[in-house]
């Protein structure tokens, strides 16, 4: 299916522009692929480390390294090139991804996986930043449709080589399994993306890289520690932290992020983008485990059904992108977020006892959502800025995406936990945790594997409805755009 992708790809552009492409496609795929095996195999790992109450670290830690690297190679790969900055995230992508394979219990698994999301800020950041460098605003939607085809693709072969991992071998090789694609990746993007720019000397902005990084560490382990104490104290160093920040950033010759590259337009696809990064990564982590731990299916079948988001992903994304010329970014992303506000409504009706035909058809409505909401505000937040400020921008967005992801997910964890908790003090069941719900202690204490379920599917019923909250915010959101982008495009 890849190779019939990469075929038609091929007859529909330039020699050169189809190259870069294909290594664009590549490159995507290597992180593509290993978000659709990990959140597949999650409930699985969590097992064996006996580590469920830290379930939501496995990806907090990753997003976290991932949002304070995200700006730094946006901003290098605006002052370097793109090509050079790629690759050393690709590789250390890979060295994380090695370590991650290697570990014995949760808190090495969390090390790693922070170590690999240091890569990951370059890769998805420099993807589409090199796609808005050499296409033309018109071209975008078409190529942005065959980057998400990648999404779909991984979203077919991930899951059974997940499963195929796991039920053959261990969920160790869901992370070595990165290797060959990263290499070929690299080998790609060396050999087809040639650029041109001054090679001139830059000044680099250490001090403001430094209290930025600070600002989001010092943010991000507020809320994911959690107390009130503790997000208190967290939100008061941040604030004087970015204080500190934005006067360096003001004098700096080159900043980290210029302050310029806040616009009307894109603060608004920004704040849409934090918020439904935070609905994705809720499905993402709480879906496999609403079907693996309730429904009571394997990984791969979990996998399987989730598929289909994927492709109605990539079909909206090519279907809503090519009506904004006609339409405007107003008109398609209100769609699309009305599209995710409706089928979150659907999501919050699941139950114990639920068909999975109702999770394969709710997640294939949600796909068009994301697909039209998330490649329309790339394209905006692109042509909101001229060339040189380019990779900050969508470097920007791509931080704004993955700090929604991080503390949404550190939230609807918490949701998730106390709910459990609340569920068995109900019952007048005292000493069950998240972390110890499948260990002997909690069998000998005389639960039954349905009140393990019953207790689930209650805390995930009010994760399901923060999901609703947060797709209204995005849909009231879509409303103070301009359709400034259909008169570009139409051009």
């Amino acid at each position: 299916m890849y190779i019939i992708v990469l075929r038609e790809v091929t007859q529909s552009m330039e020699s050169k522009k189809r190259s870069i492409v294909i290594a664009l496609m590549v490159a995507m795929f290597l992180a593509a692929v290993e978000g659709t095996v990990v959140t597949t195999a999650i409930p699985t790992i969590v097992k064996e480390l006996n580590g469920f109450e830290l379930i939501s670290w496995v990806f907090s830690a990753y997003l976290l390294t991932s949002a304070i690297s995200t700006p730094i190679y946006g901003k290098l790969s605006d002052l370097y090139g793109r090509k050079n900055i790629l690759t050393i995230g690709i590789i250390i992508y890979l060295l994380g991804s090695c370590l991650c394979g290697l570990s014995q219990s949760m808190y090495q698994l969390i090390s790693f996986r922070a170590i690999q999301g240091i890569g990951a800020g370059a890769i998805f950041t420099l993807t589409y930043t090199i796609v808005g460098d050499i296409f033309t605003a018109g071209e975008r939607p078409k190529v942005q449709g065959w980057l998400s085809t990648v999404w779909g693709i991984a979203s077919l072969a991930g899951p059974f080589l997940g499963g195929f991992l796991i039920d053959n071998l261990s969920w160790n090789w869901i992370f070595f399994i990165n290797l060959p694609f990263g290499i070929i990746s690299i080998v790609l993007i060396q050999k087809n993306l040639i650029e041109t720019f001054d090679r001139k000397k830059h000044k680099i902005d250490y001090i403001g890289t430094v209290l930025f990084s600070l600002a989001i560490i010092t943010f991000l382990l507020g809320s994911l520690t959690g107390g009130k104490g503790n997000i208190v104290i967290a939100m008061l160093v941040t604030i004087a932290i970015l204080f500190l920040f934005y006067h360096v950033e003001k004098k700096a010759q080159e900043p980290i992020i210029p302050f310029d590259i806040f616009t009307k337009t894109s603060n608004i696809v920004n704040a849409i983008s934090f918020l439904a990064s935070g609905i994705l990564i809720g499905i993402d982590v709480y879906m496999p485990l609403y079907i693996q731990n309730i429904l009571g299916f394997g990984a791969t079948i979990s996998g399987v059904s989730m598929a289909p988001m994927s492709v109605a992903w990539l079909l909206s994304s090519i279907a809503l992108t090519k009506a904004i010329p006609k339409y405007g970014e107003k008109i398609v992303i209100g769609i699309s977020t009305s599209i995710l506000l409706i089928s979150c409504i659907f999501i919050s009706t699941l139950s114990i006892k639920s068909p999975l035909v109702l999770v394969i058809v709710y997640g294939f409505i949600m796909g068009f959502g994301f697909g039209g909401a998330f490649t329309t505000l790339t394209i905006v937040v692109q042509e909101s800025v001229g060339f040189n400020k380019r990779g900050a921008a969508t470097a920007t967005n791509s931080l704004v995406r993955t700090l929604g992801q991080t503390i949404a997910v550190s939230i609807f964890g918490a949701i998730l936990n106390t709910n459990i908790v609340k569920y068995f003090n109900n019952l007048g069941v005292k000493g069950i945790e998240p972390n110890n719900l499948y260990s002997q202690q909690s069998m000998s204490s005389g639960v039954s594997m349905q009140q393990i379920k019953l207790s689930l599917t209650s805390g995930l019923h009010e994760v399901f409805i923060a999901f609703i909250i947060i797709a209204l915010a995005s849909l009231a959101l879509s409303f103070l755009f301009n359709s400034k982008l259909k008169k570009d495009l139409c051009k």
